[in-house]
């Protein structure tokens, strides 16, 4: 084993040459085998070094449990992420969530995306609603356009098992597009709280039969990454179908609308 890295021990400037060669002590040089073990990113430290989402921020968020379970966690997409995230989001221009299969996006997106399908994101959201999502499918879908009839009152379907919402909106000046966590299922005004869908925010809740929520009507520009758990791979098909559907009939109406209005 060769000796390489030496370290001064300090002394006296009147010690003889003899004595300052005895004030050096030597350390082994770290062998090649060992060396990848002291890479930050083996460690951990480089990936929450480049994160975009600030899960130590989630952490420290209380969960609420009354009348059901949710929190909101702002500015969840930390701010250094948003311009590329923003730049790279998937151009819908026209209202309907669509599958990620569906658009195309850009790679600051696409590590997003990455992001939040990771163990680590999974296992914040176990521990914060008390839930094992180990083997339950996730799904994903994407907003850029609300149209005035969007925002009806709903509960979410028996199989989604946890909701994320993700906005991506620059400032919102709008009254109408807040989301509102409700009290009851036939009311807009009986809201425990409203949610601007501003850039970064986060709002998750437990899908319950009294989960009730919705807006008031807006229409224009209004981004929105949904991402669920459910609870099987058959559920996922099925949902992705019915968003595709859905998107394919407003695209279908749109256009009988527009060769309406030209004749």
């Amino acid at each position: 084993m060769r000796w390489q890295i030496r370290i001064w021990k300090p002394g006296n400037q009147e010690d003889s040459n003899q004595e300052r060669r005895k004030r050096f002590f030597f350390i082994p040089k770290v062998p090649h085998f060992c060396s990848t073990a002291w890479k930050p990113s083996s460690l951990g430290v480089a990936s929450r070094m480049l994160s975009m989402l600030d899960l130590e921020k989630f952490r420290n968020t209380l969960l609420t449990s009354e009348p059901f379970d949710f929190l909101i966690v702002p500015e969840f997409v930390k701010p250094g992420a948003r311009a590329a995230i923003d730049k790279d989001y998937p151009e819908v221009s026209r209202p309907g969530s669509f599958p990620l299969g569906e658009v195309s996006y850009g790679p600051a997106f696409t590590k997003l995306v990455e992001e939040m399908r990771s163990d680590e994101f999974r296992q914040a959201f176990e521990e914060k609603f008390n839930v094992n999502l180990a083997n339950r499918p996730d799904m994903i879908t994407v907003r850029g356009c609300c149209s005035e009839k969007d925002g009806k009152i709903h509960t979410d379907s028996e199989t989604k098992i946890i909701t994320i919402l993700i906005y991506m909106n620059s400032g919102w000046e709008s009254s109408g597009g807040r989301l509102r966590l409700l009290r009851s299922g036939n009311n807009l005004d009986d809201m425990i709280l409203e949610v601007p869908p501003k850039e970064g925010t986060l709002l998750a809740f437990r899908r319950s039969n009294n989960s009730w929520h919705g807006h008031t009507p807006f229409s224009g520009p209004r981004r929105v990454i949904q991402f669920n758990w459910v609870t099987s791979q058959a559920v996922v098909r099925r949902e992705q179908n019915r968003h595709r559907f859905s998107a394919w009939m407003k695209k279908l109406r749109g256009a009988f609308s527009g060769e309406k209005k030209a004749a």
